[in-house]
């Protein structure tokens, strides 16, 4: 057994990462003969054009498969959001009878569609945004301005999709906040508001402290997860709720929902969309590869002992 590693076998090369990007504690081995070759010879010129054309194709691999990936994941997000407003409006005007703002069942029929518009699907769009690889290395605060505009009008949908359920409950006498259902939605949009105050405050006025932007990031980051969640759950008990209480099967007008009518077959739908949505979302924003890079640079540890030892 010899005291130096043998060659690597060019079988075995990839575009993938190899054992000594993956382990760094490898570079500390002994080099093969190949990497000691003389700068300037013959076998170290050939080893270098080599290096380059696969670094240059595998870079280039690496690089277009999670921008393909993500864009691809990107519209399908636009896709699944236009569908779930276009089917809420369907429902509301086919089944439902309509629009108007009179007090009637006409006004309640607001309520899903400003609601699925508001707290989900455009706050879905804005939660994404930073995650678009067109706004990377750009000046931030225009697209700060952007998120801060698209979650401001998120809130405003969804504060007319409360107007809409309590004008439409005091105009007929029917009691407000009873169900789960509305008090998820009540507590969503409440806290929804809190954060975009705080966020606003927070990363948008220029004499916030950077400390106090480094601490509430986290929270920030957290909480607008966690509510995109909690409007999926209001969302689809709603649907649900609003079901039961229709289609309740009384003689030719309405089948029960046991039978499942084409009205029941559209919400439910409606339900799986959004919650298809919601987890897209919550995919695109947890996968650290579609992370803008100055915000991942951000996050890393200050201290790394490895890299201390290989320095």
């Amino acid at each position: 057994m010899s005291g130096r590693l043998d060659p690597p076998d060019p079988a075995d090369s990839s575009c993938s990462s190899s054992a000594a990007d993956s382990f760094p504690l490898r570079r500390l081995l002994p080099l093969p003969a190949a990497a000691t070759a003389e700068p300037g010879s013959e076998r170290a010129a050939g080893r270098e054009k080599s290096e380059v054309r696969a670094g240059s194709s595998c870079a280039s691999v690496s690089a277009m498969s999670p921008l393909l990936a993500f864009y691809l994941c990107y519209m399908l997000c636009l896709g699944l959001g236009a569908a779930c407003v276009a089917t809420a409006c369907l429902w509301s005007s086919r089944w439902r009878g309509g629009f108007a703002w009179d007090g009637t069942a006409l006004q309640f029929n607001w309520h899903p569609v400003l609601m699925v518009a508001g707290l989900v699907v455009v706050y879905g769009y804005g939660a994404v945004l930073y995650r678009v690889p067109l706004t990377w290395g750009q000046n931030k605060r225009p697209w700060k301005l952007l998120h801060g505009a698209l979650m401001l009008l998120a809130l405003v949908l969804a504060v007319l999709g409360l107007c809409a359920v309590f004008d439409f409950h005091n105009a007929n006498g029917t009691p407000n906040l009873y169900s789960l259902h509305s008090w998820v939605g009540v507590a969503t949009a409440a806290l929804f508001a809190a954060q975009w105050a705080v966020g606003v405050a927070t990363f948008l006025l220029p004499c916030s402290p950077a400390s106090l932007r480094k601490f509430v990031k986290p929270v920030h980051v957290f909480l607008g997860a966690t509510m995109l969640s909690l409007s999926a759950v209001a969302c689809v008990s709603g649907i649900n709720e609003k079901l039961f209480f229709v289609l309740k099967g009384n003689g030719t007008v309405t089948q029960p929902y046991s039978q499942l009518p084409p009205e029941a077959v559209l919400g439910n739908s409606l339900g799986v969309l959004i919650v298809a949505f919601v987890l897209l979302v919550l995919m695109m924003l947890s996968n650290r590869k579609w992370q803008r890079p100055d915000d991942a640079a951000a996050e890393q540890p200050v201290y790394s002992p490895l890299l201390q030892e290989e320095n």
